[in-house]
């Protein structure tokens, strides 16, 4: 059986399985207060492309680092697949994307390079390396900053300029024009609470936890006494959200997005913008289970398949799923890429668009690496090695225009169609596996095939052997030309007389 499900089976509970382990050797102080704290939390066929995306060329290099961990990508399907982990973790303008050439010009990208050991979810070492201004960097940037000058400018031209190409150029940017994208008022802000006021929330122990995971999301050189107020306003800023919103669950990742916001906008202000996230762009990822999480990841199949249906046939058939997907859209990216310049360019654009751009992204993604994957072998370990780990020279921008290609040629009310179909035709699937189950329980044999005639059709319960089916046939025949024989010779008879 072909699935297209993120888990196989029941998912009562959130798994933290995917985004719970890091490298914990490289800064001792941070986790050596928190060992009890540990003990505490719980939580196809037709090779046609005629999609947006030109495939990526794989032997260009830059590409995704090769996994050789399989056994523990098999421990994580197990993990997620049992389901009682513990709970944790529009650009007006046309987009014409010429398809047979990237068109990538180098712009815009920062090549890192990888580290080949390390695994799939583990976060990236973010670099935070600067690039000079171009001369269309430049010219944007000022006419950005004449936008600011203009009290009466529009949201509308805020999110043409957050979704156009290399976004809003720069951080100093960015710390005014986010809030305005999501509507906050930077200046009618509510102070923070300290920590002490927040370490009584039970989910306080994992949210330090993960927080003290999270050095690697840091600007590297930063002096430690600064670090940590970081981390102790990063914690204060989680709690602050969950504390207002109690029917929102914090899962393992969330620190990844309030880090960025953290970094950008400052603790108060990126207080706010969490608050509407939670409440809008992530409020299916806050849920008691994963149920909405995974549904909303099966948007991934249809969106490939109508792109190019051999890649999706493919993909199908090696059951990978969509777990690896499943890090990038709780956490806009940020949790998997290197390069922070591209994290914030990504967030220049969820913060424009609709909550479900993230997924359109992925599905651009995969059909991009569509020549990686069909070199890989057709099985769930390997293809998850090779999506779970993003090359370091992926065209975003690029990307973002093929993402909201797609956005536009299939809109969410389409694929919700689809994936609709896909879950009866899983469970009509489940049904027949089911009922084969208890045939062999009680028989001790196989079933019969399901017969196609007539008799099958009016009578599905009756089991018919290929030699009832022809015995059946045959008497069927035989009443046939009886009646045939009867209606020629004896009726014109009656008629007469």
């Amino acid at each position: 059986m072909e699935r297209m499900e993120l888990l196989n089976g029941t998912s009562e509970k959130r798994s933290s399985a995917l985004l719970d382990t890091e490298d914990s050797d490289e800064h001792p102080e941070s986790h050596s207060s928190m060992d009890d704290s540990r003990k505490s939390s719980t939580h196809g066929d037709d090779d046609k492309n005629n999609g947006v995306l030109p495939p990526r060329n794989v032997g260009g290099g830059g590409g995704g680092e090769k996994c050789t961990d399989n056994d523990e990508t098999t421990e994580l399907t197990r993990l997620l697949q049992a389901g009682d982990g513990a709970h944790s973790d529009e650009n007006g303008e046309e987009n014409n994307i010429d398809i047979s050439s990237p068109g990538l010009n180098g712009k815009n990208i920062a090549l890192v390079q990888p580290n080949n050991h390390r695994r799939s979810d583990e976060p990236t070492e973010l670099s935070f390396e600067k690039f000079p201004e171009n001369h269309e960097e430049k010219l944007k940037r000022i006419k950005i900053e004449n936008a600011l000058d203009d009290p009466k400018t529009p949201l509308e031209t805020w999110k043409q300029f957050a979704k156009s190409e290399y976004g809003l150029i720069n951080d100093d940017l960015r710390r005014k024009i986010w809030p305005l994208l999501v509507g906050v008022d930077p200046q009618q802000v509510d102070p923070a609470p300290s920590l002490e006021e927040l370490n009584k929330h039970p989910e306080y122990n994992q949210v330090v936890l993960d927080v003290n995971r999270s050095l690697k999301r840091f600007p590297p050189g930063i002096p430690y006494e600064q670090r940590v107020a970081l981390q102790d306003q990063l914690t204060v800023l989680i709690l602050r959200v969950i504390m207002k919103y109690p029917h929102l669950k914090y899962y393992q990742g969330y620190h990844d997005v309030a880090i960025t916001f953290l970094l950008v906008v400052g603790e108060e202000v990126a207080f706010h913008v969490m608050e509407i996230l939670s409440t809008n762009h992530l409020v299916e990822c806050m849920q008691e289970t994963m149920e909405p999480t995974q549904r909303r990841l099966m948007f991934i199949y249809p969106l490939v398949r109508r792109e190019n249906a051999a890649l999706c046939s493919y993909l199908e058939r090696s059951t990978v799923g969509t777990l690896f997907a499943l890090p990038w859209y709780l956490t806009w990216f940020g949790h998997s890429l290197n390069s922070y310049r591209s994290v914030v360019r990504l967030y220049d654009y969820f913060l424009a668009s609709d909550f479900l751009l993230p997924i359109y992204v992925t599905s651009a993604i995969v059909i991009y690496r569509q020549n990686e994957i069909f070199q890989e072998d057709c099985d769930m370990a390997s293809l998850h090695c090779l999506l779970s780990q993003l090359p370091e020279d992926l065209p975003f921008e690029y990307l973002l225009k093929s993402a909201e290609t797609l956005y536009r040629k299939y809109p969410p009310r389409v694929i919700e169609k689809d994936v609709e179909n896909m879950i009866a035709k899983e469970k009509q699937q489940r049904l027949v596996e089911e009922r084969e189950r208890a045939y062999r329980k009680l028989h001790g044999k196989k079933p019969p095939p399901v017969s196609n005639s007539i008799i099958g059709r009016f009578l599905p319960h009756l089991q018919l052997s290929r030699r009832s089916v022809f015995v059946t046939t045959a008497f069927s025949i035989l009443v046939g030309f009886c009646a045939y024989y009867y209606r020629a010779h004896y009726m014109p008879l009656s008629a007469i007389r």
